[in-house]
């Protein structure tokens, strides 16, 4: 099932933990049972708070790719008539960056998030952030449960 229409941050607040300035995805573009889309121009905000000493560093792509995968097991979870269990970012794995700050994009970050297995806050998600044509960062999240 895909999103019929965009899904904006009012709502992705209600699928996350994430609250206020944490809340890092602007919008759901896309979505089904095995992967999402969104985008976001939040790695520009001067009050980003994963900013430090006025920068971002590339690395927090990552935090973008889990939150997808988190507001997609929101999604999954509403869509079975239930709410998703909470969980959190475990590992990271075969992470790749190809630049070295998301401060220093001029354009909106999409970020794709694709489930490779698991289920409910136990699982596997392959992510993929982009700028226009060109990848930023790429690797596998493990999100465990939060017992």
């Amino acid at each position: 099932m895909r999103a019929d229409t965009a899904i904006k941050k009012a709502e992705i607040r209600t699928l996350i933990p994430h609250s206020g300035l944490m809340c890092l995805l602007d919008e759901v573009t896309e979505w089904d049972q095995r992967s999402i889309v969104c985008i976001t121009d939040t790695h520009r905000d001067p009050v980003n708070p994963l900013r430090r000493e006025g920068c971002l560093a590339a690395v927090h792509a990552f935090e973008y790719g889990a939150q997808a995968a988190a507001v997609h097991g929101g999604l999954r979870a509403r869509l079975a008539g239930s709410t998703a269990a909470p969980g959190y970012l475990a590992a990271l794995r075969d992470g790749r960056l190809y630049v070295s700050r998301l401060d220093e994009i001029h354009l909106p970050l999409r970020i794709c998030a694709t489930r490779l297995f698991g289920d409910r806050a136990n699982t596997v998600y392959e992510c993929s952030i982009s700028a226009a044509t060109a990848v930023i960062a790429e690797g596998r999240v493990i999100i465990v449960e939060r017992t």
